[in-house]
Protein backbone atom coordinates (compact mmCIF):
# COMPACT_ATOMS: atom_id res chain seq x y z
CA UNK A 1 0.00 0.00 0.00
CA UNK A 2 1.60 3.40 -1.09
CA UNK A 3 1.82 6.27 1.15
CA UNK A 4 0.89 9.53 0.93
CA UNK A 5 4.47 11.01 0.13
CA UNK A 6 4.72 8.17 -2.28
CA UNK A 7 1.27 8.73 -4.34
CA UNK A 8 1.85 12.73 -4.17
CA UNK A 9 5.13 11.99 -5.97
CA UNK A 10 3.41 9.33 -8.52
CA UNK A 11 1.01 12.35 -9.28
CA UNK A 12 2.58 14.90 -9.58
CA UNK A 13 5.34 12.94 -12.56
CA UNK A 14 1.88 12.19 -13.89
CA UNK A 15 0.63 15.42 -13.88
CA UNK A 16 3.54 17.14 -15.63
CA UNK A 17 3.61 14.87 -18.20
CA UNK A 18 1.80 15.95 -21.91
CA UNK A 19 0.73 11.86 -22.31
CA UNK A 20 0.61 10.13 -19.10
CA UNK A 21 0.17 6.49 -18.83
CA UNK A 22 -3.64 5.92 -18.49
CA UNK A 23 -3.31 2.74 -16.54
CA UNK A 24 -1.00 4.78 -14.44
CA UNK A 25 -3.30 7.25 -13.93
CA UNK A 26 -6.28 5.64 -12.56
CA UNK A 27 -4.04 3.22 -9.92
CA UNK A 28 -2.44 6.67 -8.53
CA UNK A 29 -6.27 8.58 -8.47
CA UNK A 30 -7.41 4.94 -6.86
CA UNK A 31 -4.25 5.34 -4.20
CA UNK A 32 -5.60 8.79 -3.32
CA UNK A 33 -9.09 7.91 -3.30
CA UNK A 34 -8.10 5.51 -0.70
CA UNK A 35 -6.26 8.08 1.68
CA UNK A 36 -8.99 11.06 1.31
CA UNK A 37 -11.39 8.31 2.64
CA UNK A 38 -9.25 7.22 5.76
CA UNK A 39 -8.30 10.78 6.11
CA UNK A 40 -4.64 10.10 5.99
CA UNK A 41 -4.75 13.20 3.39
CA UNK A 42 -6.97 16.58 2.60
CA UNK A 43 -7.07 18.77 0.05
CA UNK A 44 -6.63 21.13 3.12
CA UNK A 45 -6.16 21.13 6.92
CA UNK A 46 -5.32 23.58 9.54
CA UNK A 47 -1.84 25.28 11.15
CA UNK A 48 -1.13 27.46 13.56
CA UNK A 49 -1.09 29.92 10.98
CA UNK A 50 -4.20 29.07 9.36
CA UNK A 51 -5.49 26.27 6.64
CA UNK A 52 -3.31 25.58 3.94
CA UNK A 53 -4.02 23.95 0.57
CA UNK A 54 -2.43 20.97 -0.70
CA UNK A 55 -2.46 21.66 -4.22
CA UNK A 56 -1.05 18.65 -5.36
CA UNK A 57 -4.68 16.64 -4.03
CA UNK A 58 -6.23 18.97 -6.71
CA UNK A 59 -3.92 18.60 -9.24
CA UNK A 60 -4.31 14.33 -8.76
CA UNK A 61 -8.31 14.67 -8.85
CA UNK A 62 -8.84 16.67 -12.00
CA UNK A 63 -5.93 14.33 -13.86
CA UNK A 64 -8.54 11.34 -12.85
CA UNK A 65 -11.03 13.59 -14.62
CA UNK A 66 -9.02 13.85 -17.32
CA UNK A 67 -8.40 10.27 -18.08
CA UNK A 68 -11.71 9.00 -16.89
CA UNK A 69 -14.60 7.72 -19.06
CA UNK A 70 -18.49 8.21 -18.60
CA UNK A 71 -19.71 4.75 -18.08
CA UNK A 72 -23.23 3.77 -16.67
CA UNK A 73 -23.72 2.48 -13.37
CA UNK A 74 -27.04 0.74 -11.98
CA UNK A 75 -27.87 0.84 -8.36
CA UNK A 76 -31.05 -1.42 -7.71
CA UNK A 77 -33.67 -0.16 -10.61
CA UNK A 78 -34.25 3.49 -9.28
CA UNK A 79 -30.91 4.86 -9.74
CA UNK A 80 -29.32 5.03 -12.99
CA UNK A 81 -25.78 7.31 -13.23
CA UNK A 82 -23.15 8.31 -15.79
CA UNK A 83 -20.37 9.50 -14.64
CA UNK A 84 -16.78 9.13 -14.71
CA UNK A 85 -15.24 5.57 -13.83
CA UNK A 86 -12.64 7.06 -11.70
CA UNK A 87 -14.85 8.86 -9.55
CA UNK A 88 -17.59 6.06 -8.05
CA UNK A 89 -20.07 6.41 -5.58
CA UNK A 90 -18.92 5.40 -1.89
CA UNK A 91 -20.28 2.25 -0.70
CA UNK A 92 -21.18 4.28 2.88
CA UNK A 93 -21.89 1.34 4.88
CA UNK A 94 -19.65 -0.98 4.41
CA UNK A 95 -16.06 1.17 4.63
CA UNK A 96 -17.62 3.72 7.80
CA UNK A 97 -18.21 2.27 11.42
CA UNK A 98 -20.58 4.27 13.16
CA UNK A 99 -21.59 6.86 9.84
CA UNK A 100 -25.17 6.91 9.57
CA UNK A 101 -26.86 7.06 5.96
CA UNK A 102 -30.64 7.52 6.18
CA UNK A 103 -32.52 5.86 3.12
CA UNK A 104 -33.69 8.05 0.52
CA UNK A 105 -31.23 8.87 -2.48
CA UNK A 106 -27.85 10.18 -0.93
CA UNK A 107 -25.11 9.56 -2.76
CA UNK A 108 -21.49 10.11 -1.46
CA UNK A 109 -19.07 10.54 -3.90
CA UNK A 110 -15.36 8.21 -3.74
CA UNK A 111 -12.26 10.23 -1.87
CA UNK A 112 -14.31 11.58 0.91
CA UNK A 113 -13.74 11.29 4.47
CA UNK A 114 -16.60 10.87 6.70
CA UNK A 115 -15.69 10.76 10.68
CA UNK A 116 -17.61 8.91 12.90
CA UNK A 117 -21.27 9.48 14.23
CA UNK A 118 -21.60 11.61 10.66
CA UNK A 119 -25.31 11.28 10.39
CA UNK A 120 -26.56 12.63 7.10
CA UNK A 121 -30.26 12.83 5.63
CA UNK A 122 -31.70 11.96 2.38
CA UNK A 123 -31.46 13.32 -0.50
CA UNK A 124 -27.87 14.64 -0.13
CA UNK A 125 -24.67 14.80 -2.18
CA UNK A 126 -21.11 14.89 -0.48
CA UNK A 127 -18.94 15.52 -3.56
CA UNK A 128 -14.56 13.98 -3.92
CA UNK A 129 -12.38 15.45 -2.00
CA UNK A 130 -14.93 16.42 1.01
CA UNK A 131 -13.46 15.93 4.77
CA UNK A 132 -16.55 15.75 7.17
CA UNK A 133 -15.83 15.85 10.93
CA UNK A 134 -17.07 13.98 13.76
CA UNK A 135 -20.86 14.19 14.76
CA UNK A 136 -21.76 16.30 11.93
CA UNK A 137 -25.19 16.56 10.56
CA UNK A 138 -25.56 16.99 7.11
CA UNK A 139 -29.10 17.34 6.21
CA UNK A 140 -31.90 16.55 3.19
CA UNK A 141 -31.20 18.43 -0.02
CA UNK A 142 -27.71 19.88 1.51
CA UNK A 143 -24.51 19.73 -0.57
CA UNK A 144 -20.63 19.47 0.66
CA UNK A 145 -18.82 20.71 -2.45
CA UNK A 146 -15.60 19.12 -4.14
CA UNK A 147 -12.68 19.51 -1.17
CA UNK A 148 -15.18 21.47 0.98
CA UNK A 149 -13.75 21.17 4.56
CA UNK A 150 -16.37 20.42 7.46
CA UNK A 151 -15.37 20.42 10.54
CA UNK A 152 -16.87 18.32 14.09
CA UNK A 153 -20.28 18.90 15.28
CA UNK A 154 -21.03 21.11 12.66
CA UNK A 155 -25.06 21.30 11.82
CA UNK A 156 -25.75 21.57 8.06
CA UNK A 157 -29.49 22.25 7.48
CA UNK A 158 -31.71 21.69 4.68
CA UNK A 159 -30.62 22.63 1.51
CA UNK A 160 -27.35 24.10 3.14
CA UNK A 161 -24.81 24.45 -0.33
CA UNK A 162 -20.90 24.30 0.90
CA UNK A 163 -19.28 24.87 -2.38
CA UNK A 164 -16.65 23.00 -3.96
CA UNK A 165 -13.29 23.93 -5.10
CA UNK A 166 -11.13 22.12 -7.68
CA UNK A 167 -9.40 25.08 -9.84
CA UNK A 168 -7.40 26.44 -9.69
CA UNK A 169 -5.47 24.02 -7.38
CA UNK A 170 -4.20 26.58 -5.18
CA UNK A 171 -7.25 28.01 -4.21
CA UNK A 172 -8.68 27.68 -0.46
CA UNK A 173 -11.84 25.14 -0.29
CA UNK A 174 -14.87 26.41 1.54
CA UNK A 175 -13.81 25.97 4.95
CA UNK A 176 -16.61 25.22 7.91
CA UNK A 177 -14.89 24.91 11.58
CA UNK A 178 -15.74 22.82 14.43
CA UNK A 179 -19.32 23.41 16.07
CA UNK A 180 -20.91 25.77 13.42
CA UNK A 181 -24.33 26.00 12.60
CA UNK A 182 -25.33 26.38 9.07
CA UNK A 183 -29.13 28.10 8.46
CA UNK A 184 -31.44 25.90 6.11
CA UNK A 185 -30.67 27.63 2.36
CA UNK A 186 -27.56 28.88 3.27
CA UNK A 187 -24.91 29.45 0.68
CA UNK A 188 -21.23 29.43 1.41
CA UNK A 189 -19.11 29.90 -1.61
CA UNK A 190 -15.45 30.49 -2.88
CA UNK A 191 -13.44 29.46 -0.66
CA UNK A 192 -15.14 31.42 2.97
CA UNK A 193 -14.10 30.38 5.86
CA UNK A 194 -16.54 30.65 8.61
CA UNK A 195 -14.82 29.71 11.48
CA UNK A 196 -16.07 27.99 14.45
CA UNK A 197 -18.96 27.96 16.96
CA UNK A 198 -20.43 30.67 14.19
CA UNK A 199 -23.99 30.92 13.41
CA UNK A 200 -25.42 31.36 9.89
CA UNK A 201 -29.35 32.20 9.90
CA UNK A 202 -31.55 30.82 7.37
CA UNK A 203 -30.49 32.01 4.05
CA UNK A 204 -27.58 33.46 4.40
CA UNK A 205 -25.23 33.87 1.05
CA UNK A 206 -21.76 34.24 1.82
CA UNK A 207 -19.24 34.39 -0.90
CA UNK A 208 -15.62 36.43 -1.28
CA UNK A 209 -17.29 39.26 -3.38
CA UNK A 210 -20.00 40.09 -0.81
CA UNK A 211 -19.03 42.10 2.02
CA UNK A 212 -19.94 40.77 5.25
CA UNK A 213 -21.25 44.06 8.26
CA UNK A 214 -20.15 43.41 11.55
CA UNK A 215 -22.61 45.71 13.40
CA UNK A 216 -21.07 44.59 17.05
CA UNK A 217 -17.90 45.57 16.32
CA UNK A 218 -18.29 48.26 13.74
CA UNK A 219 -15.74 46.38 11.12
CA UNK A 220 -16.77 45.05 7.32
CA UNK A 221 -15.11 42.17 6.69
CA UNK A 222 -13.84 41.36 3.15
CA UNK A 223 -12.35 38.91 1.02
CA UNK A 224 -10.52 39.16 -2.01
CA UNK A 225 -8.58 37.18 -4.73
CA UNK A 226 -5.66 36.40 -2.36
CA UNK A 227 -7.70 35.58 0.87
CA UNK A 228 -11.12 34.53 1.36
CA UNK A 229 -14.33 35.95 3.30
CA UNK A 230 -13.43 34.95 6.91
CA UNK A 231 -16.88 34.64 9.58
CA UNK A 232 -15.05 35.44 12.91
CA UNK A 233 -15.35 33.20 15.38
CA UNK A 234 -18.82 32.60 17.31
CA UNK A 235 -20.39 35.39 14.99
CA UNK A 236 -24.05 34.88 14.30
CA UNK A 237 -24.84 36.09 10.79
CA UNK A 238 -28.37 37.36 9.01
CA UNK A 239 -29.25 38.02 5.95
CA UNK A 240 -29.75 41.95 5.19
CA UNK A 241 -29.88 44.74 3.03
CA UNK A 242 -27.85 47.95 2.44
CA UNK A 243 -28.29 50.92 0.07
CA UNK A 244 -27.25 50.93 -3.65
CA UNK A 245 -24.53 53.04 -4.34
CA UNK A 246 -25.63 56.26 -6.78
CA UNK A 247 -28.76 58.63 -7.29
CA UNK A 248 -30.20 56.60 -9.27
CA UNK A 249 -30.54 53.67 -7.10
CA UNK A 250 -31.55 55.79 -3.97
CA UNK A 251 -34.10 57.62 -6.09
CA UNK A 252 -35.64 54.34 -6.85
CA UNK A 253 -35.16 52.77 -3.01
CA UNK A 254 -32.91 50.11 -4.48
CA UNK A 255 -31.01 47.33 -1.77
CA UNK A 256 -28.40 45.27 -1.98
CA UNK A 257 -28.12 42.11 -0.46
CA UNK A 258 -25.75 42.63 2.85
CA UNK A 259 -25.29 39.94 5.14
CA UNK A 260 -24.87 40.96 8.76
CA UNK A 261 -23.30 40.26 12.03
CA UNK A 262 -26.10 40.99 14.79
CA UNK A 263 -24.46 39.19 17.63
CA UNK A 264 -21.74 36.82 19.25
CA UNK A 265 -22.53 33.53 20.42
CA UNK A 266 -23.60 33.27 24.14
CA UNK A 267 -25.09 30.76 26.46
CA UNK A 268 -28.62 31.86 25.02
CA UNK A 269 -27.71 30.59 21.92
CA UNK A 270 -25.71 27.60 22.39
CA UNK A 271 -28.82 26.61 24.40
CA UNK A 272 -30.60 26.23 20.75
CA UNK A 273 -28.42 23.31 20.08
CA UNK A 274 -30.05 21.21 22.49
CA UNK A 275 -32.90 20.27 19.79
CA UNK A 276 -29.98 18.92 17.86
CA UNK A 277 -28.94 16.53 20.51
CA UNK A 278 -32.46 15.33 20.88
CA UNK A 279 -32.90 14.49 17.40
CA UNK A 280 -29.81 12.35 17.34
Amino acid sequence: MSNPEEIRARLETLSASESPSVDEVRAAVADLLAVLERGEVRAAEPHDDGWRVHAWVKRGLLLGFRVGSDVESHLATAFHFRDRESFPALDVPSTRAGVRVVPGGTTVRRGVFLAAGVVIMPPAYVNVGAWVGERTMIDSHALVGSCAQVGARVHLSAAAQIGGVLEPVGAMPVVVEDDVFVGGGCGVYEGTRVRRRAVLAPGVILSRSVPLFDTVRGEVHRGSVAQPLEVPEGAVVVPGSREAGGDWARARGLQLYAPVIVKYRDASTDSAAALEEALR
